[in-house]
Parts: structure tokens; C-alpha cells; sequence
């Protein structure tokens, strides 16, 4: 005699002594909202160390943020603006330019022993920015 199959009270259909879809929408949705949390606190995490920046960097894509970090963190640290490409600009010998990437620069005053960043800017906004050029 051929087994039939079992209406759970679901209303699914299958064989076992549990529905097997319910308890698998249960695993995945469980997944889903813990994959949810975490991306909710890595983005919380994010946004919040735009506060420990010395300049606002939060409009700028993440590759570009962390790599002005990076230099930010050297320039602190006393390493010479020139391992990074940075010229001083014509106009102004006291502002110094320093390429993040191909797109974007980051201009820092000089004030005798360390650099002070004052803003990263896309290429085109450096270009219209600064005086002179």
C-alpha cells in the first residue's frame, strides 16, 4: 500500500512528521534578519568614524575615504608629503596637494612642522577651486 501524503496544518503537503518548507522558510528568514543586524551595525560603525576624521570625508566613496585615512594617519605620523606625490601649489606654496587616486586630491596647509589636511576634493572641483590656475 503506497504511503499518501500528509496535509500539515500549514497547508502544506509532504510525508514527514514536520513540514520541511515551513521549517526551512523559519531557517532562511532567521538568516535574513541576522544578516540584516549585521550590515545595519558594520554601516552604524562606518558613519560613526567619520567622527574621529579631522576633515569631513563623508561624501566620498569608501576606496577614496580609506585611502585618505591612510595618508592622513602617515602625514601625522611626520612622513615627507612627497612619498605620497604632493606638490606645493604655485599660487600658494603654503597649500600642498597630494593625489588620493586618479580623481580626487586632498589639499594640506603646511604650518611649519606637520601638514594640516583641509579637504579632499574630486578632480574637477580641484580644478575649478583652486585660485590662480
Amino acid at each position: 500500500m503506497p504511503k499518501r501524503k500528509k496535509t500539515f496544518p500549514c497547508g502544506h503537503k509532504g510525508y514527514g512528521q514536520i513540514c520541511h518548507r515551513c521549517t526551512h522558510n523559519q531557517v532562511v528568514e532567521r538568516v535574513s534578519l541576522q544578516n540584516q543586524t549585521a550590515k545595519r551595525q558594520a554601516k552604524q560603525a562606518w558613519l560613526a568614524s567619520f567622527e574621529q576624521d579631522p576633515i569631513d570625508l563623508s561624501m566620498l566613496p569608501k576606496h577614496v575615504v580609506l585611502k585618505a585615512r591612510q595618508i592622513i594617519a602617515e602625514l601625522q605620523h611626520h612622513c615627507n608629503y612627497t612619498d605620497f606625490g604632493g606638490k606645493r601649489l604655485r599660487h600658494d606654496r603654503f597649500i600642498i596637494s597630494i593625489p588620493i587616486t586618479r580623481h580626487y586630491r586632498m589639499l594640506c596647509r603646511d604650518c611649519g612642522n606637520i601638514l594640516v589636511p583641509q579637504a579632499v576634493l574630486s578632480h574637477e572641483d580641484y580644478n575649478v577651486c583652486k585660485p590662480g590656475g
